[in-house]
């Protein structure tokens, strides 16, 4: 099978790359790393089933062609991350839609009707009071949270736009709103919690939470994340189709960051940071999120296999192999002043 991912050097494109090449696909990653990392595919470099090309796809001139070459695309391009959000609030408007329609518009035109899989949001739930979030329920645009929201309205844009090729034009669409995806090759510098919990934890620093912690969130590996998302994709075929894709465990930040403390065996004080202080600005969190996986488990019968405990596991392996490459580049340097100085 043909596949295109754009973003595919980022965090879920990358993974969605070592699942595809692991069964002898060919993939054509579109990425213009302005979050993604060239060093996220490196360990494919040799292989040529895999294309990168770093390109904007806002502007990409060989998007059609990359496009009539595809099976099955994955449209994960976007600006991501609550710090980026509200840093660039008229660009999450602007790449978000207008990217997602120029790919959409390009697989009409191409005569090939590709599976166009797009990755939305649970963001677009919004302040949603009910306890569980269902694909049928309506979508929420809160007035009350300032440009944070430009994220859950480009995600609605984009859900409406795929919805609409799908029933004018026939292109296959599976719009997946990922609930909190974790794991592997996350960085924290975004506003994503785990990551940045787990390097607190590992160095034994104040865990920062910002608010009071009893926001509840449901935290879903990557590994089960890609899995999950082409087994859905692959059951709705030539359909259309909504669905949640996360894990529908759920567990507060302040639990969370405690929790992490344990497994790692950090030292780390957990310090509460007022909303306003850690985002800048009036800032309005979301109680509770956790999905409906119902849809996704009657279309697929998918089974998760990566706790949250193995989650954390995991990166604190990575972040304190992490720490010492840094110590020990440290050392290094260090090592080589004093013998310039002697």
């Amino acid at each position: 099978m043909h596949i295109l991912i754009t973003g595919g050097a980022g965090f879920i494109g990358s993974h969605l790359v070592d699942l595809h090449l692991a069964r002898g696909d060919k993939v054509h990653v579109v990425d213009d790393l302005s979050t993604g990392q060239r060093s996220n595919l490196a360990h494919h470099d040799d292989n040529a089933n895999l294309r990168f090309d770093e390109a904007d796809i806002l502007t990409w001139p060989q998007l059609d062609r990359a496009v009539a070459w595809a099976d099955r695309i994955y449209n994960l391009a976007a600006v991501v991350g609550v710090y980026r959000v509200l840093a660039e609030p008229t660009k999450v408007l602007a790449v978000n839609i207008a990217a997602c329609e120029r790919l959409l518009r390009a697989a009409r035109e191409g005569g090939w009707q590709p599976q166009v899989v797009l990755a939305s949001s649970s963001e677009v739930y919004g302040h949603n009071d009910e306890d569980i979030l269902h694909e049928d329920q309506d979508l929420v645009v809160s007035t009350r949270a300032g440009t944070r929201w430009n994220y859950s309205v480009s995600k609605i844009a984009d859900e409406a736009l795929g919805l609409s090729y799908a029933q004018r034009f026939g292109i296959p669409a599976v719009v997946s709103r990922f609930f909190n995806t974790v794991g592997p090759r996350q960085v924290g510098r975004y506003g994503m919690v785990l990551p940045r919990f787990v390097s607190q934890a590992v160095r034994n620093e104040p865990i920062t939470v910002f608010g009071g912690g009893l926001q509840t969130r449901s935290f879903c590996d990557v590994r089960d994340t890609v899995v999950a998302l082409d087994a859905l994709a692959t059951a709705v075929g030539r359909g259309t189709m909504v669905a949640n894709v996360g894990n529908d465990r759920e567990i507060s930040i302040i639990e969370l960051a405690r929790l992490i403390i344990e497994r790692s065996g950090s030292r780390s004080e957990i310090k509460h940071v007022g909303l306003r202080e850690a985002y800048g600005e009036d800032f309005e969190d979301i109680r509770r999120r956790r999905p409906s996986l119902n849809r996704l488990r009657d279309k697929t019968g998918f089974q998760h296999l990566y706790p949250l405990e193995r989650t954390i596991d995991d990166l604190v392996a990575i972040e304190r192999a992490r720490l010492q490459e840094e110590r020990d580049g440290h050392c290094t340097l260090v090592r080589t002043q004093s013998e310039r100085a002697a």
